[in-house]
């Protein structure tokens, strides 16, 4: 299994604390955002990861290298102006699998991605969002589902039936990157409604809250997340996620 790691934004909400590094740098318990990430990874069984960096990238690259460290093997895909989450996809393309995993470069979560890929190549649909029930709890939701499909994603607009959140993870087929334009600073926040007007999303609930570090209160819920576990992870749990089938 493939996982690209989009960790290529600017981080402004961060301040000081992102001034002269990138997201997965910060350090939370003595260690950078990022290795959480990849040692989470390798034990749910992800050998291959693609990072798609941009501002201050190559701090990333010297820290980790080819991913040995971390029992995985990392390419990079480097961004030369801003893209967008979308356009990072589309500038990784050539080292890109069918299909494959994205994953926010400041999110950490909790999922079995063997399960999530089976039941994505059981269905006929280009790509799938991983959700959670979220209500406003832990940032504001942007998504609604209608049985085994996403049926809006907006993080500007608000109804009743938005009780979603993007989890952080989606599965794409390659062919959904002939969507996505050339030109610079593409975001999945736009490349999303395109899948949902074709009706060719699904949806995949996740019971299980993501942590992100994304801003200071994200950071400091991640923090206590890190100490409550006293630094051991569990791996993907078969019984934290369910899906919707058709």
């Amino acid at each position: 299994m493939q996982v690209a790691i989009l960790a290529g934004g600017l981080a402004t909400r961060l301040g000081d604390l992102a001034r002269n590094r990138p997201k997965s740098l910060i350090e939370v318990a003595g260690k950078p955002f990022l290795a959480y990430q990849l040692e989470f990874l390798r034990k749910a069984g992800v050998t291959e990861v693609v990072l798609c960096i941009g501002h201050l990238g190559e701090q990333v690259r010297r820290r980790f290298g080819d991913g040995a460290e971390f029992g995985v093997n990392i390419t990079y895909s480097v961004e030369k102006e801003l893209l967008g989450t979308a356009g990072a996809l589309k500038n990784a393309e050539s080292l890109l699998s069918d299909p494959f995993f994205t994953l926010y470069g400041d999110s950490y979560v909790v999922l079995d991605f063997d399960e999530v890929l089976t039941y994505f190549q059981s269905q006929r649909k280009l790509a799938l969002m991983t959700v959670y029930r979220n209500y406003d709890r832990h940032d504001r939701s942007n998504t609604a589902v209608d049985g085994y499909l996403v049926t809006k994603y907006s993080k500007r607009e608000k109804s009743e039936d938005v009780v979603y959140i993007d989890y952080g993870v989606c599965l794409l087929r390659k062919e959904t990157l002939k969507m996505v334009p050339e030109s610079a600073g593409y975001p999945l926040e736009d490349f999303f409604p395109r899948l949902i007007e074709t009706r060719e999303l699904l949806a995949y609930e996740v019971k299980e809250r993501f942590y992100q570090i994304g801003s200071l209160k994200g950071l400091r819920e991640f923090e206590e997340y890190v100490g409550g576990k006293n630094d051991t992870f569990k791996g993907a749990d078969k019984d934290n996620s369910r899906w919707w089938r058709n």
